[in-house]
């Protein structure tokens, strides 16, 4: 009963500890407006997942964002596992980046955490002024009470590696956390491992190339990404590149959960792949590829070959099994990763996505399926887009989805998602043998917003969870 503790600090002793946290009961989820014709601010919802409750799989609050346009997409949180043992840290605020209007708006769920309130904003020239950056993506905390937020890019909109850091208690910008003057030429995600000395941290794109849609032309001219990062963690400097190929873009970086382990994965959207990286012998990193969905020969879409576009990845808190999303074919995949070199598919469900029989595209070549899937209907509803963001319970038994990725993305792959809006689904986990499984009973139908249909986008829980929690 370590969650009720309240003389050790937010979070967990260990990632095994987490596992044994309570059952979560609410979900906070940012809502994007951007991009869909809705003249509406953002907003954060608040849903009820309690199967005993009269509200499970309702949208309980929505707190608005006071401007329109900020395009929220990931959060963290104000203090983790990484301040486990620090009696003076809650876990009480949860930080929003807003990737296009460079907001942060810090929110209070502490006070009454099913009604979140927003207790500050950080404008987006504090950011412009004192770091030269913008475009906020990841946010992670760290384990002394300072907040770190992975930027994009500057404020004119080319891409640029910077990282900015938020004072843990006023939340005041301090400036950028990186040191010297050789920085990456773009960002995305970031995670940190301290016993390793290290950082890591993706590439997207510059925000400029990316902000209204996607040019397949700007691969070829170079403008996405392909490194993973490696930062000295104690000094702040940037020291090596990793290469994953042109254009792979390599976005969700997971570290193992064991706070020694000295591996983890990065999923590549473009390329399909998920890489292991590494420390090798002599002390610097290396990745290898272990996991490649091959691309699909298609009829009737943008391109002749379609990727899978791995776009989310997480691993459980006991490290043995590995998910992505597949966001433009359409499946969530298990594997057991006991051998970290061989991942095994364990388990896999198709969730909507581009190949679904009787829409647009035909399928001519296909080195996986024998044939097309069929469209995914729940609760009489034919979902549209494809499962994207992903969160798992703590106990690894069930693992919650979104379907929105990104509004100008959305809009242009998924234009029937921006009409209909996203929905968050539930799958229930074999977490022994592998296997996954769609709750037919859980369906949260973000087309029925009272505002209008809204693209709902990442997963968190009040008491943390396997994307967020870092173990010193």
């Amino acid at each position: 009963q370590s969650a009720k503790c309240g003389a050790c600090g937010p979070g967990y002793a260990t990632p095994l500890d987490a596992m044994k946290g309570p059952r979560e009961e609410i979900l906070y989820l940012p809502c994007i407006y951007r991009n869909t014709g809705i003249e509406k601010p953002d907003y954060l919802a608040t849903v009820d997942v309690d199967p005993k409750s009269p509200h499970y799989c309702q949208v309980i609050h929505r707190l608005p964002m006071p401007n329109l346009n900020d395009e929220l997409h990931h959060t963290g949180w104000n203090s983790c596992s990484s301040c486990f043992g620090d009696t003076t840290k809650r876990r009480n605020r949860l930080i929003l980046p807003s990737l296009i209007s460079s907001r942060i708006y810090v929110v209070d769920v502490g006070t009454d955490m099913r009604a979140p309130r927003i207790h500050k904003v950080v404008e987006p020239v504090e950011l412009y002024q004192k770091g030269n950056a913008a475009y906020p993506h990841t946010s992670h905390c760290l384990g002394s009470g300072d907040i770190l937020i992975s930027c994009l890019g500057d404020p004119s909109g080319d891409g640029k590696g910077s990282f900015i850091l938020l004072d843990g208690e006023t939340f005041e910008m301090k400036g950028n956390w990186q040191n010297g003057e050789k920085v990456p030429s773009l960002s995305y995600d970031f995670w940190y491992q301290p016993r390793h000395n290290v950082l890591m941290s993706t590439e997207w794109g510059p925000p400029k190339a990316f902000a209204d849609g996607f040019n397949p032309a700007d691969i070829e001219k170079g403008h996405y990404g392909s490194h993973i990062n490696v930062w000295d963690w104690s000094t702040h400097t940037y020291i090596q590149a990793i290469d994953l190929g042109k254009g792979s873009i390599p976005m969700e970086i997971r570290f193992l959960h064991n706070p020694d382990a000295a591996e983890g994965f990065v999923g590549c959207a473009l390329s399909a792949a998920v890489h292991r990286f590494y420390k090798t012998e002599k002390g610097d990193w290396a990745a290898e590829k272990v996991i490649e969905v091959p691309s699909k020969k298609v009829q009737g879409w943008l391109l002749p070959d379609m990727p899978g576009l791995i776009t989310d990845i997480l691993i459980s808190l006991d490290d043995r099994f590995l998910y992505f999303s597949n966001w433009l074919h359409g499946d969530i995949r298990q594997y057991d990763i006991s051998n970290t070199r061989k991942p095994k598919l364990v388990g896999q469900v198709f969730l909507g996505g581009s190949i679904a029989k009787g829409g647009p595209v035909t399928v001519v070549e296909d080195k996986e399926l024998q044939c097309q899937p069929e469209p995914f209907v729940i609760k009489g509803k034919r979902v549209q887009g494809g499962p994207q963001m992903l969160q798992l319970s703590l106990d690894g038994k069930r693992l919650y989805v979104t379907n929105s990725l990104y509004s100008g993305w959305d809009k242009q792959f998924y234009p029937d998602l921006v009409k209909e809006g996203s929905v968050m689904l539930q799958i229930d986990v074999d977490n022994e043998k592998g296997g996954l499984q769609v709750n037919k009973n859980f369906l949260v139908d973000f087309g029925k917003e009272p505002d209008g249909p809204a693209l709902a986008h990442e997963i968190r829980y009040p008491g943390g969870d396997s994307t967020s929690d870092i173990w010193m």
